[in-house]
């Protein structure tokens, strides 16, 4: 960022932090004029328009901002292409009573999503019979055999969720056994799509919905909410009686889950879901919350962090279904039941992942000695375990802030991968193209987060062909990289009210980033590992304020180290406030991200 064609000045003069970061203000002189014209023109504080003014906000639209709704922001459905035909076909099933087979993606929107449409059903007295697939047996997304099981059964209409965009060969068979198909997803379309009666998906070419950031639940919403028009139309007075905003708990899981952007509709789908789960209707969300640990009011936090992950493990290395299942069921008995094996499955990942991720962050490491390195991390190993490749991939990114993928090979030379990427690169059109030459088996994904089954034997020419394609802009992204820093406050000035009035301006999360704010030059009266590798702080300020923080997975890194050594010296601290519970008390507290030596 420049302002008036020189360079901007570091903030507190940190030009290179613990982390390897600069950190530099989010407002320019522009931003800061428009924060006071938030401010004046709204009557919001100062702080809340410095927040809405470095996240893009228009002056005219901030007071709206803070308060998203789902009637204001949510379009007709019926400008999604083949929504209509959607929801006719789902009438018809609802009509003929005929049975329905639900195929989902084995993630949390997967999940979610599965769960929407039987509870759906459900309330019609629709038989459906959900179906997740193995991650490791059978792969991503609908496959012949699946299809042709689901039907033998007796579903004479199949809805794919979260999949289904890229499967032209189960899809075939199915409509070569004369079972229609619905396809409602969200994942990049290639350029010859499948065969099906309706393909809802707001990233199709020919969709002009302007809907291509929901996750595929935001989407069976919308679609969901077009076939209850249609059959309230009909005159069927059970439409009346579904109350879809009650299951927003279930789209706000699966779009925070999933990474989408919080803009528009989405953002209105996390600030009601939220509201719709801290009643803990939904008897599975509830269980896997208790069994989490959560205190206080589910925020996005617990829900990305503490409770998607519960319910990823079940794909990742158990029973790929026992996510769905728990967000469909409504005895609590039996959702406590799946809840504790999911927290096993959970500690399980967790064990496997440690394992996996030294080693792939020793490869990582070789690779990138010296600061340099490929434009594209792609670490790989026979045995390691293919349901845990996407959070090695997600940590090597996070460490070296660059795309990374981790790929499992099994014993016949075939890869499993999956990659994460930056703001920036866009890693899911990175891997269709790959497809598109003839590097991998397949693939697919959107722009933060891809999937892909490569032979061992490609796997040089698959890393120099991301190297070719990626390096320019990997190259750009890493000259442009720094903290941007929201503001300056004293540990004194961290209370509970300024956590609040931050807070207001969310929820948080991909395209609306949590606000950063520095701490400058305060002493380190403690730092000590607690947890899984978190380091727990107490920061001390020159008026005599302390502060307490954490700092999540820092204990191995080089910013730990000189933390856990650093007990008595002062540094500045960047990170984000926020609120904790702890006994039902509310305390204030600070997300360490980055620090460096105050001289």
């Amino acid at each position: 960022m420049t302002q008036g064609g020189a360079a901007q000045r570091a903030f507190l003069g940190v030009e290179q932090s613990l982390s390897g970061q600069r950190w530099v203000a989010r407002l320019d002189q522009s931003g800061e004029n428009k924060a006071i014209s938030i401010a004046q023109t709204t009557g919001l504080p100062d702080i809340v328009a410095r927040v809405l003014a470095g996240r893009g906000v228009p002056i005219d639209q901030a007071a709206e901002f803070l308060d998203p709704t789902i009637k204001s922001l949510m379009p007709d459905p019926s400008r999604l292409t083949d929504c209509d035909a959607a929801a006719e076909r789902l009438a018809a099933a609802i009509a003929a009573r005929e049975r329905v087979a639900i195929f989902g993606d084995y993630d949390v929107d997967g999940g979610a999503s599965s769960a929407l449409m039987q509870r759906f059903f459900n309330h019609f007295g629709v038989t459906s019979e959900i179906y997740i697939p193995d991650r490791i047996f059978e792969g991503y997304g609908p496959n012949p055999t699946a299809i042709g099981e689901l039907i033998e059964r007796g579903a004479r209409l199949l809805v794919t969720v979260d999949c289904g965009s890229t499967s032209r060969e189960a899809l075939t068979e199915a409509a070569r056994r004369g079972v229609d198909v619905v396809v409602i997803d969200h994942h990049q379309m290639p350029a010859e799509p499948p065969v099906a009666l309706a393909l809802v998906n707001p990233n199709r070419e020919d969709d002009v919905s302007g809907q291509g950031h929901l996750c595929a639940c935001g989407v069976v919403f919308m679609v969901l909410a077009g076939t209850l028009r249609l059959l309230r139309q009909r005159g069927d007075v059970r439409a009346s009686d579904f109350n879809l905003l009650s299951c927003l708990d279930l789209v706000a899981l699966a779009t925070v889950c999933d990474v989408v952007p919080l803009k528009g509709l989405n953002r209105a789908f996390v600030v009601k879901g939220l509201l719709a789960a801290r009643g803990m209707g939904n008897a599975g969300l509830a269980a896997l919350s208790q069994r989490a640990g959560v205190n206080g009011p589910l925020t996005p936090y617990h829900l990305g962090f503490l409770i998607g992950p519960r319910i990823n493990a079940g794909g990742r290395i158990g029973d790929a279904a026992l996510g769905s299942r728990l967000l469909t069921i409504d005895d609590s008995a039996e959702a406590q039941v799946i809840a504790e094996r999911l927290e096993e499955l959970n500690r399980e990942r967790q064990a496997i992942e440690a394992a996996m991720l030294a080693e792939a962050d020793a490869e990582a490491a070789i690779e990138m000695h010296g600061g340099e390195g490929p434009a594209v991390i792609v670490t790989a190993r026979q045995g390691w375990h293919p349901g845990v490749v996407g959070l090695l991939a997600s940590r090597l990114k996070e460490r070296y802030r660059r795309p990374a993928f981790a790929i499992a090979f099994d014993g016949n030379g075939k890869g499993t991968g999956s990659g994460r990427s930056v703001p920036g690169l866009d890693i899911g059109r990175l891997v269709r193209e790959a497809v598109e030459t003839g590097l991998l088996v397949k693939g697919g994904g959107h722009a933060m987060a891809a999937g892909l089954t490569v032979e061992e034997a490609r796997l040089g020419d698959l890393r120099a062909f991301f190297e070719d394609r990626a390096a320019e802009t990997v190259s750009t992204l890493s000259a442009a990289h720094s903290l941007k820093i929201d503001g300056a406050v004293a540990a004194s000035g961290v209370t509970l009210d300024l956590a609040d009035l931050i807070e207001s301006a969310g929820p948080y999360g991909a395209g609306h980033s949590q606000p950063v704010f520095a701490v400058p030059a305060h002493r380190l009266s403690d730092a000590r590992v607690v947890g899984q590798n978190h380091i727990k702080l107490t920061l001390a300020g020159p008026d005599g304020g302390k502060l307490n923080g954490i700092a999540f997975r820092a204990a191995d890194t080089e910013m730990g180290a000189a933390l856990l050594g650093g007990r008595g010296l002062a540094f500045h601290f960047a990170g984000s406030i926020s609120v904790d519970y702890w006994q039902g008390v509310r305390r204030v507290q600070i997300r360490v991200m980055d620090a460096a030596q105050a001289h």
